[in-house]
């Protein structure tokens, strides 16, 4: 029997890229452990069957369903078929908080929910097709459009039927999201951190930014995103130095620093906290992980 490969973060990968529009359309790999990067996800399932290990929770998307996720919590593509193919995007939060969608929508997902629709038609498959290759085409105003064409199709699950899962925790920890007002905020706020994160910043540069002060751009990001000012820097260095490490001749002291981190104690600390496990550890359990003999077939999930 051939070896399975399995994925990795790569030193190009997204977890590296965590400020960047990414598009794809591919067959996956299987993840051997979760991992995480800064962008919320959406996946459009064009072929065949996905199960992801969610926080909290299980998902299991299915031909033409579509979904979307923050990608900041730990998630892991356990299982799936033989013919998945997907097709999707990975929207930094200033993208995000540009989307015309309902408070509510918006809150839940950046606190761990799952949003799944079926309400898909026959001009997606080849529209996200066509937004990858134009993505890729390496002509800025082809790659533009695809960014705004997919933005525009993300806004239109308003209007039609959809799911939210989440775990219980999820739901008893739920903050309610700010109005429409509060969103340039937060655009202005994830802009300055897109990029500086790799620098000595705190809640005053941020502020300062944003031209706000520093208690209120506290406590905008706090309602509208689920996470501390200093929890989303934390990530954005955290989602960069995840790929760094999957490097052959990475160094944990210089990845440490090199992603923002002023210290190696406070690398990780923080790295624990999202991982479970030192950067050590994880670097060898994502490569040496031994592969499993075989994967348990999931049940359809049931909709309401």
């Amino acid at each position: 029997m051939a070896q399975r490969a399995y994925y990795e973060p790569d030193s190009n990968g997204v977890e590296r890229l965590p400020t960047e529009m990414n598009m794809f359309h591919t067959s996956p790999l299987l993840m051997r452990a979760a991992h995480w990067h800064a962008q919320v996800e959406v996946n459009y399932i064009i072929c065949g069957w996905a199960h992801y290990r969610m926080s909290g929770h299980e998902v299991r998307l299915n031909t033409g369903e579509m979904a979307l996720f923050w990608g900041g919590l730990p998630h892991q593509l356990y299982d799936a078929s033989d013919d998945l193919v997907y097709a999707g995007g990975h929207l930094p939060l200033v993208h995000f908080f540009r989307l015309r969608l309902p408070q509510n929508m918006q809150s839940k997902l950046m606190q761990g929910a799952t949003l799944i629709t079926q309400a898909t038609d026959a001009s997606d498959p080849p529209n996200f097709e066509r937004w990858n290759a134009y993505a890729r085409s390496g002509d800025p105003m082809k790659a533009s459009m695809a960014i705004d064409e997919l933005l525009l199709r993300i806004e239109r699950v308003r209007f039609d039927p959809y799911d939210l899962l989440s775990s219980p925790a999820g739901e008893a920890n739920a903050v309610v999201g700010l109005d429409n007002h509060s969103s340039p905020l937060v655009v202005r706020i994830c802009d300055f951190i897109a990029d500086n994160f790799r620098e000595d910043i705190d809640s005053s540069d941020i502020a300062k930014a944003a031209d706000i002060h520093p208690k209120y751009a506290m406590s905008v990001f706090k309602k509208s995103t689920g996470m501390t000012l200093n929890d989303y820097v934390n990530l954005m260095r955290l989602s960069y130095a995840q790929a760094l490490l999957m490097q052959d001749d990475a160094n944990v002291l210089h990845v440490a620093m090199d992603s923002g981190f002023g210290s190696l104690s406070a690398f990780n600390k923080s790295f624990r906290k999202i991982a479970g496990m030192s950067p050590t550890d994880f670097r060898r359990d994502v490569r040496t992980r031994p592969t499993p003999a075989e994967h348990r077939l999931v049940p359809e999930r049931q909709y309401n």
